[in-house]
C-alpha cells in the first residue's frame, strides 16, 4: 500500500536530490508527502516533518499513519526551523512557500549556512528575492532546475554554504538554468509579467509608479540578456 504514494513533479524533483541516507527536516510539510515517501523508499536515515500550524501537522501524521510510517517520522510544531536544531538534520527542505518566506526562515536559523547542511529549496514565487538573500548570506546555489507542475513552472534549488556573485539576470531568471530545457519559457514568462506591469504603471501620473516602471524596464533588459545567453547555449545556430 505504501508504495502507491505518488509525489507531484516538484516534490519528485526534490526527492531525487535528497542524498541516500540523509537526515532530513521538511519545513512547512503540510501533508508530509515528501518525508513519508522518502521513508517508505528507504532513502533517509531519519525524517522530521515540521509545520507552523496544528491542522497541517495533524494531516501530516494522518499521512504517516495511512502509509504505516508514523512512528518513523518526528512530527514537530514550530515556526520555520524553530523546532529543528542543527544537530537534528543534515538536509533541510523548504518547499511550497514564497521566496520571501523562505529567506525569512533561513535568516532566523543562521546555522543553515554553516557548511554542514544542504538546503533544498522550492520557492512558489519571488525566487529572485531568495536568490539575492542566499548571495548575501554566505550561500551558493550549486544546482537549479525548473519543474512544470500543473501548468506552472517552479525553480528547485540545491544550496550549500559558499560564495556566489549573481548578475541581475541570474538573480531574476536563475543562477544555474542556462541549459535547462524550460529556461526560455521561464524567462519569457517573467519578461511578459513585467511588460504587463509596466503598461499599467505607464498610465499613472504618480512619481513612485514611474520610478517602479523604470526599475521594471531595467529588469526586462536583464532578462532579455539572460534569454540571449540561454539561446546561444541551447540553439548554437541562432
Amino acid at each position: 500500500m505504501g508504495r502507491q504514494l505518488e509525489l507531484t513533479p516538484r516534490l519528485a524533483c526534490i526527492a531525487g536530490w535528497v542524498p541516500q541516507g540523509a537526515r532530513i527536516a521538511d519545513v512547512g510539510t503540510d501533508h508530509a508527502y515528501l518525508p513519508v515517501w522518502l521513508t517508505l523508499h528507504g532513502r533517509v536515515a531519519s525524517a522530521i516533518a515540521s509545520d507552523l500550524r496544528p491542522g497541517p501537522l495533524d494531516r501530516a501524521r494522518e499521512t504517516g499513519r495511512r502509509f504505516g510510517v508514523e512512528g518513523r517520522i518526528s512530527f514537530r510544531l514550530g515556526n520555520g526551523l524553530q523546532a529543528v536544531g542543527p544537530e537534528d538534520c543534515d538536509t533541510v527542505v523548504i518547499a511550497g512557500m514564497g521566496g520571501e518566506n523562505i529567506a525569512m526562515i533561513l535568516s532566523r536559523a543562521p546555522w543553515t549556512a554553516d557548511g554542514e547542511h544542504t538546503l533544498l529549496l522550492q520557492p512558489q514565487s519571488r525566487a529572485e528575492v531568495l536568490r539575492a538573500f542566499l548571495q548575501d548570506h554566505g550561500c551558493a546555489i550549486v544546482r537549479e532546475a525548473l519543474v512544470l507542475d500543473r501548468g506552472h513552472l517552479y525553480p528547485v534549488m540545491e544550496v550549500k554554504a559558499g560564495r556566489m556573485s549573481l548578475t541581475p539576470g541570474q538573480r531574476l531568471g536563475g543562477a544555474k538554468l542556462l541549459r535547462d530545457p524550460l529556461g526560455d519559457r521561464y524567462l519569457m514568462e517573467k519578461i511578459l509579467q513585467r511588460q504587463s506591469a509596466v503598461a499599467g504603471l505607464n498610465r499613472s501620473a504618480d512619481r513612485a509608479d514611474r520610478d517602479r516602471a523604470d526599475r521594471l524596464r531595467e529588469e526586462i533588459t536583464a532578462l532579455y540578456i539572460m534569454r540571449e545567453e540561454w539561446r546561444h547555449a541551447n540553439c548554437p545556430g541562432n
